[in-house]
């Protein structure tokens, strides 16, 4: 399995976590930390700072437009 593989996998569990959950991966539980927010991270840092392939750069816009449908809201707004 190459790397773009590795990433596009990753990619799809990440969405279809999203979708069926109907919100972002929790820094509380283990298992999602490990799985998809860690992954989350590293590949924002990444597009931060420019150094994510151009390839990848519109898929993971569009997921960071999904994160942001399920942000969390501070209840007194």
């Amino acid at each position: 399995m190459t790397q773009e593989e590795r990433w596009l996998k990753r990619y799809e569990e990440v969405v279809g976590f999203i979708e069926t959950n109907k919100r972002n991966p929790s820094k509380h539980d283990e298992e999602e930390r490990g799985n998809f927010l860690n992954w989350l991270k590293a590949n924002r840092k990444a597009l931060n700072a420019g150094k994510m392939k151009p390839e990848r750069v519109e898929k993971f816009k569009k997921l960071l437009e999904m994160t942001e449908q399920y942000r969390r809201k501070n209840q007194y707004e």
